[in-house]
């Protein structure tokens, strides 16, 4: 027996079309889930963007407030895809309302905000996810399940790396992501709190780090409406508040130690995402541009002991969901639908599946300690 569930998005811009797209190709993917998505309603500010969205994915009715979706008691469930300074407060109002959220990372502007969210999650009772869609790569689960299974051996060193151009040009409009109070740390909050998810994810718990941070572009022209990451503009320049490049190193509970790096502002590198793991008897390497390839070695030779090439396959994550043959590739997208059947699969069964907010909480708390170590020029404890 299934049963529809009624959804809504809040924001429009490119993740608003991630999301939807999921919502309409989920069940496609996951003919088994109990829960059938609709898309009730659709919020935009942006004059005429909530109507085109309703018009080309068939939203029943579209709104520029946030807050008529929350008055529409045909809503149970609703993705929050706006800007970061928006997180705290429509993500709380969400929970507090007893819909049930998927939001985007990274869950607003600091520690405090995502706290905020999910305890009124906690409170309200409803299930969450968030965005944090890397992890949800067949390969990566596959290379999860290598760590866990000690197929590398005890894990000594990684490097997460998060390089990308979409603000290398320096005619990249002013946008939201800019500025301190809209986009909070730069690209902390944009690229780091992914590699900070997939740390967490492959590694555990990171207990110390030290950071720097850099803005290599201090200023841009500014812009009249809205503007996406790739958007040039040429209006008066204004300044830039936060970070286009951020290093690290991190220690890991388990007593690994990490490298991790990201940049908005990386000439030559387009999503350049991706990780490298070391153990005592083998490693494994993986770029998100190749998604479904494992770099692997393993063995017993330690010296001249090669990387291979592993296809994720059928068996693998969710691969088998979306294909029947190993090496088959899939895309960024696809991540979104997995996400979002493990939003709907935890509503029916009512436990969590996949990424939490307390997940965002983590990564959060780790984001601001990267600014106070900056700060201070001195590691600092988790």
């Amino acid at each position: 027996m299934t049963r529809p569930l009624g959804v809504a998005v809040v924001g429009f811009g490119w993740m608003g079309h991630a999301h939807t797209r999921a919502y309409l190709r989920v069940r496609h993917q996951y003919p088994d889930l109990p829960i059938v998505p609709h898309l009730v309603t659709v919020a935009d500010p942006e004059p005429g963007r909530a109507e085109a969205a309703a018009a080309q994915y068939g939203f029943a009715t579209a709104a520029t407030d946030w807050r008529d979706v929350l008055a529409d008691p045909r809503v149970e469930a609703v993705s929050v895809t706006a800007p970061n300074f928006l997180h705290r407060e429509i993500g709380a109002a969400v929970a507090e309302s007893g819909r049930h959220l998927w939001i985007e990372k990274p869950v607003g502007l600091t520690g405090d905000d995502a706290r905020r969210v999910a305890g009124a999650a906690t409170t309200a009772g409803v299930r969450s996810t968030v965005g944090f869609n890397y992890r949800a790569a067949p390969a990566v689960a596959e290379a999860r399940a290598l760590i866990a299974g000690g197929a590398i051996g005890r894990v000594t060193n990684a490097r997460f790396r998060f390089f990308s151009d979409y603000a290398a040009h320096p005619d990249g409009a002013l946008s939201w992501r800019f500025t301190r109070s809209h986009g909070g740390s730069g690209v902390l909050g944009d690229l780091a709190s992914h590699a900070v998810d997939l740390a967490r994810h492959l590694l555990g718990d990171i207990e110390a780090l030290v950071a720097d941070t850099t803005t290599v572009i201090p200023s841009r022209p500014t812009v009249t409406g809205a503007a996406s990451h790739f958007s040039r503009a040429d209006g008066p320049p204004g300044p830039v508040e936060n970070e286009d490049h951020v290093h690290a190193l991190l220690r890991f509970a388990g007593g690994a130690r990490g490298v991790l790096e990201a940049s908005r502002v990386a000439v030559g590198e387009q999503n350049t995402y991706g990780f490298e793991v070391h153990g005592t008897t083998g490693a494994l390497a993986w770029d998100f541009r190749r998604m479904g390839e494992l770099s692997v070695s393993t063995g017993a030779d330690y010296q001249s002991q090669s990387y291979r090439t592993v296809f994720a396959g059928p068996g693998q994550g969710d691969f088998g969901a979306f294909q029947p043959g190993a090496g088959i590739a899939m895309s960024y997208d696809d991540t979104k639908v997995i996400e979002a059947a493990g939003f709907l699969r935890s509503i029916a069964d009512d436990t969590p599946y996949g990424p939490t907010l307390d997940d965002a909480v983590a990564a959060a708390v780790v984001l601001d300690a990267m600014l106070d170590s900056v700060r201070t020029g001195a590691w600092v404890s988790l």
